[in-house]
Formats: C-alpha cells, sequence, structure tokens
C-alpha cells in the first residue's frame, strides 16, 4: 500500500479550513493558541533584563509614578 502524504503547510491549512467551519473563527484561534509552542527562554531572558535591578530601584520606581498620578480633586 503507498499512501501519498501532503506537505504539511497543506495539512494545517485543511485543518485550519475545517476548524472554522466546525468552530467558527474565535474559537479556532483559542485552539490554535492551545497547541501552539511558545519560544525562548523566558526564565534566562528575565535574569539577563532584571541584572542588577534591585528592591530598592523598584520602589524609587513606584514613589516616581506615584508622584505622576494627579490627585483626585487636586
Amino acid at each position: 500500500m503507498n499512501i501519498q502524504t501532503k506537505p504539511l503547510a497543506e495539512v494545517v491549512g485543511e485543518a485550519i479550513q475545517v476548524l472554522v467551519t466546525k468552530m467558527g473563527p474565535a474559537n479556532t484561534a483559542r485552539v490554535i493558541n492551545y497547541f501552539s509552542v511558545g519560544y525562548g527562554d523566558y526564565t534566562e531572558e528575565r535574569k539577563q533584563l532584571f541584572a542588577g535591578y534591585t528592591v530598592d530601584d523598584i520602589v524609587r520606581e513606584i514613589e516616581e509614578q506615584k508622584g505622576k498620578i494627579a490627585e483626585p480633586g487636586a
């Protein structure tokens, strides 16, 4: 028995069309999002992003933001 396979892009396109027809576009998007795999290493990126960032830095930024918010009735 010789089974012809389609290119993956074609199979995925057909599957999306079936989902849209049966479930609608919004629920199709939800299903695709559920099965989609993220990329990158968030933990490593977070370490690099916040390297050298202290609690004092966070408190200072909060205080700066508080100063930018107008007081009600002022």
